[in-house]
């Protein structure tokens, strides 16, 4: 949630017990702003949300429901997401006699949930957030443009919170795969490493300045930029492109540790650069 920095109450003529707070600045979301972004900060936005719906689930309050939630509740600071408006939080679980009391309904499709023998329905509250979060946020954000080898397990966590299954928490378990360092033998070091067909001739200590085509996402609006797991995944990226025939690796890496790489046309100018390393597609 926002941080608040500091409340105070003053009475007025028209508005007794007047609260004002004091709270952190944050941009306002904007969702096709962010499909145009690179699909790792669209990633960190939705792993922030994870965590905000782990902790409605367990507020010291009880479990939380935002009866309003929708992105224009929501405002990115520093890159991650924080819910502004809480008037219409709840914390009451809804009451019932019979499974047939628990019914939720959104506007594609319905769920029963059971009562239970306290006469509430069991996880409603997290529930209702938890299909939301699916229905306004993971099903935009995580797919879209995601790095080939993650799909199917991007696909599973999306269609499973579509389906209100806890295996949400595995969006934790992906932030944990695009660390710098990885198990060695996770799922997503096995997609990766992959033998190529093309050969490609390594030129340690070298740049190539120009040769620029665009491509999208990039982290470069004039260039093709994009982040990679290691030089097996940009060679595969760069034989997806027709027009790619040589990319440099940087010494820069995005926050999830992946590495920032520059895919060129040619590699008719190559200047020297010690923080960098070119790889050329050798044609026959």
């Amino acid at each position: 949630c926002f941080q608040l920095y500091g409340y105070c109450y003053q009475d007025s003529n028209d508005i007794p017990d007047t609260l004002t707070t004091i709270t952190e600045l944050g941009s306002p979301l904007e969702m096709i702003q962010l499909l145009q972004t690179s699909w790792e900060d669209r990633f960190r936005i939705c792993l922030s949300l994870v965590r905000l719906l782990h902790y409605l689930a367990h507020s010291p309050l009880g479990s939380v429901t935002l009866l309003d939630f929708r992105p224009r509740q929501f405002v990115i600071v520093d890159g991650e997401l924080k819910v502004t408006d809480l008037d219409d939080a709840s914390i009451e679980e809804s009451s019932c006699t019979s499974n047939s009391d628990c019914f939720m309904e959104f506007p594609a499709r319905n769920f029963t949930l059971p009562c239970s023998v306290e006469g509430r329905c069991q996880s409603m509250n997290e529930k209702r957030n938890l299909y939301n979060a699916y229905r306004f946020f993971f099903t935009y954000l995580l797919p879209h443009s995601a790095p080939s080898s993650l799909r199917p397990l991007l696909d599973k966590i999306v269609n499973a919170t579509g389906n209100h299954y806890k295996h949400v928490i595995c969006t934790e378990y992906l932030a944990l795969e695009l660390s710098p360092s990885p198990p060695v033998n996770s799922e997503f070091t096995q997609k990766c490493v992959k033998s190529a067909n093309t050969q490609y001739r390594r030129v340690p200590e070298a740049f190539i300045p120009d040769e620029n085509y665009r491509c999208w996402p990039s982290y470069h609006h004039k260039g093709c930029l994009l982040s990679v797991f290691d030089v097996n995944e940009a060679i595969e990226i760069c034989d997806s492109y027709s027009q790619c025939k040589a990319f440099v690796l940087t010494n820069q890496t995005t926050w999830t540790g992946r590495q920032l790489v520059f895919f060129k046309m040619a590699s008719n100018h190559i200047v020297p650069d010690p923080d960098k390393i070119t790889y050329v597609k050798v044609t026959d």
